[in-house]
């Protein structure tokens, strides 16, 4: 076998190439001893299509893999909810059940649920791909949904196809993202909040909350029913017509899917359907997760990779999805989830604590994805830094399009709660948004849903905190603000323009959403007020957020203009931490950034190519509550410099204001003095140049 890519792009994972390589070999024993019975992973994940509720021509088939299972009755609105003969199923081979019925004896609409029997025990439960699970208001209890209607929905959007050049996420919940305290719908999501998407120039969204979850404030993250779109945000339909618009206005949706872990609740999940603890979990004392109170998949069984490479198809067959972020990658890749282990070194990520299992599903998920859609797109929210993680499988790696940077929003809080202004190093800033490896895609950002939420703080927060609440009116010069408008935009535009694959922003964010996420619970009186997005103080024209939101608008055109602008080289141009100045360039746009709290300055010389320059953007601009000390019409023409010029660089000299960024654009290149003219210019002998020159010549010939 040929080395893989991975070892020969990283000499230092040398050492570990045999673990690397047993897991790419584990990924292909694993696939072909799947196939044995198809020929891709494509055809091998289609259990959906056979397991749970179907109508056919001649009426109704339901289906469900309960191996421990003694006797499966349907039960709901058809039987009273009580068990009746003609809606038991029959057991047949490999622990699956089966019953075929008339179209009269279910309807859509009706609610329904298994009564699973065991050797001791008997429980209501909701079957496994169930494909709609509704909660009754009054009582709270799930049921599936009989989900049939006479008309499907009719796809209007049929050639859509991402944009990931770069990749521009904007993450949100859909419950949610509505002005009113109330649990938003995919209907006025579509209608709403895409339109504001677009016009602020993202390309994707990606989707919190999406497969059906018992408990509202879990974000979505105890999953019960893997199948179902969660109804309290509307009918399939309604989410098949978002979609379907995102597409038309040119934005990809990205499911937020969960496949690290399951919600312990019976009656609702996976926990035990069929009354034993090990069906799709693990039955010993990794059965439970240790920090997040939910059930670890065992991996390791082909029933359950089965199941879950069905769900992740089924997701982009049933509703087109054009990719999955998945959660809690770090807890499946390791057999202590990660918990309390610092990963300070390779060898912390070979040290045989790595459950091969779920690298293999992970492996196996990412290539049945690029198989049904090459052009989709999946996202790992990994901490532990895994090489390989987003490296093809072909190369070794586990097959990931992206790993999130999720140092980068750490970093950001460090710095805001532990360093003084004065104390911004741009060394620092600059090494930790860059320091990733060569062959992975990261998706950078400075804070996602996780520094929203309650006991945590936004950037915005963080940096004016309660003075939000009285000083963003206009005219007010309140100067806390005034830093924290001024900060917020160097900090997105720092980390936007640092990006190797995509950038990802939090619905509200962008504008400076105050206050924090808490979904209603007891110890909040059930209320809605803080799980909701106030889209009104953007829309205000007397306040200051519109400043925030334009200004990213702004900065995301001005990425988008430059092609390739992700893969470019950042290009470090200046940094000078005594000044707290930093400059970088990507292809004909330069970042210039003066992080100093104090001091402005004036004919400030950064290295650059030589040429002249255009303003593009300036955080000082007052269109984005700056203080318009940038004359942005002006264009600057480097300096020649007798020892700079002839390498093609010379001095861009610019006045920047404290606590600003500007970014500017290559508009002409000067052309290079050749050395003899550069010589002259500075009143040396050129002579003696040219005799060296030729006595070095005569030398090789003779020589020859």
């Amino acid at each position: 076998m040929e080395q893989l890519a991975i070892l020969k792009n990283d000499p230092w994972l040398e050492p570990y190439a045999d673990a690397i390589v047993g897991r790419y070999n584990d990924a292909v024993n694993k696939e072909k001893e799947l196939l044995t019975d198809c020929d891709s992973l494509n055809a091998f994940a289609n259990a959906h299509h056979y397991f749970g509720l179907h109508r056919t021509a001649n009426g109704w088939v339901f289906r469900e893999w309960a191996p421990n299972a003694t006797d499966i009755v349907l039960i709901g609105d058809f039987s009273n909810w009580q068990e009746q003969v003609k809606y038991r199923l029959t057991r047949k081979e490999n622990g699956v059940w089966e019953i075929a019925l008339k179209p009269e004896d279910l309807h859509h609409g009706d609610l329904y649920k298994m009564m699973v029997h065991w050797e001791g025990g008997m429980g209501e439960r909701i079957p496994a791909y169930a494909t709609r699970v509704v909660q009754d208001e009054a009582t709270k209890v799930f049921s599936a949904q009989v989900w049939a209607p006479k008309q499907e929905y009719k796809w209007k959007e049929k050639s859509f196809k991402p944009s990931t050049s770069p990749l521009l996420i904007y993450e949100c919940h859909i419950g949610m993202a509505q002005q009113e305290e109330k649990v938003g719908s995919y209907t006025e999501f579509r209608d709403l909040v895409l339109p504001r998407i677009a016009a602020d120039g993202y390309n994707a969204i990606q989707i919190m909350a999406i497969q059906e979850h018992p408990y509202y404030g879990s974000f979505g993250y105890h999953v019960s029913s893997f199948f179902a779109a969660s109804s309290r945000f509307g009918t399939p339909e309604e989410l098949k017509s978002l979609i379907d618009t995102a597409h038309k206005l040119g934005i990809a949706v990205i499911m937020d899917i969960v496949h690290s872990h399951a919600v312990k609740n019976e009656n609702e999940g996976l926990g035990r359907l069929d009354g034993s603890h090990d069906q799709y979990f693990y039955g010993d004392e990794r059965r439970e997760h240790p920090a997040w109170d939910s059930l670890c998949f065992d991996y390791g069984k082909n029933a359950v990779l089965h199941f879950l490479l069905s769900n992740c198809k089924y997701w982009m067959e049933e509703y087109r999805f054009d990719g999955f972020r998945f959660d809690g990658v770090t807890s499946m890749l390791y057999y202590n989830h990660g918990l309390g282990q610092a990963f300070g070194s390779y060898g912390d990520y070979y040290n045989g604590g790595q459950d091969t299992n779920a690298i293999t599903y992970l492996t196996l998920a990412n290539k049945l994805i690029h198989q049904i859609n090459p052009r989709a797109i999946t996202i790992a929210e990994e901490m532990s830094g895994m090489p390989g993680l987003a490296t093809s499988v072909e190369d070794g790696g586990i097959g990931f399009d992206y790993r999130m940077a999720m140092g980068i929003p750490d970093y950001w809080i460090k710095m805001l709660k532990e360093k003084k202004d004065e104390d911004w190093h741009p060394t620092s800033i600059y090494w930790e948004l860059t320091n990733r490896r060569a062959d992975e895609k990261t998706i950078s950002y400075v804070e996602s849903h996780d520094q929203a939420l309650v006991g945590d703080k936004t950037v915005i927060f963080r940096l004016i905190d309660d003075k939000m609440y009285w000083h963003m009116t206009k005219g007010d010069d309140d100067m806390t603000v005034a830093r924290g408008i001024a900060l917020h935009k160097m900090i997105r535009l720092v980390t936007l323009a640092t990006i190797n694959g995509g950038y990802l922003n939090f619905m509200g964010n962008e504008f400076g959403h105050p206050e924090w996420i808490d979904f209603p619970r007891e110890g909040n009186g059930w209320s809605h007020k803080y799980a909701r997005r106030q889209w009104d103080l953007v829309d205000r024209d007397e306040l200051k957020y519109h400043y925030l939101n334009d200004f990213d608008n702004a900065m995301i055109q001005a990425v988008k203009s430059a092609k390739k602008f992700e893969t470019t080289p950042v290009e470090k141009l200046w940094e000078k931490d005594d000044d707290q100045v930093l400059a970088f360039k990507r292809g004909d746009l330069v970042f210039v950034f003066n992080f100093n709290p104090y001091q402005s300055f004036t004919d400030y010389g950064i290295l650059a190519p030589m040429g002249e320059y255009e303003h593009v953007l300036s955080t000082d601009n007052p269109l984005f509550g700056g203080y318009g000390n940038i004359d942005e019409s002006v264009k600057h023409t480097t300096h020649s410099d007798d020892l700079y010029s002839p390498l093609g660089i010379e001095w861009l000299k610019l006045y920047l204001p404290s606590r600003s960024a500007m970014v500017l654009r290559m508009t002409k290149k000067k052309r290079r003095p050749c050395r003899r003219k550069a010589a002259v210019a500075a009143d040396e002998p050129a002579a003696p140049k040219a005799k060296k020159a030729t006595a070095k010549k005569t030398t090789k010939k003779t020589a020859k």
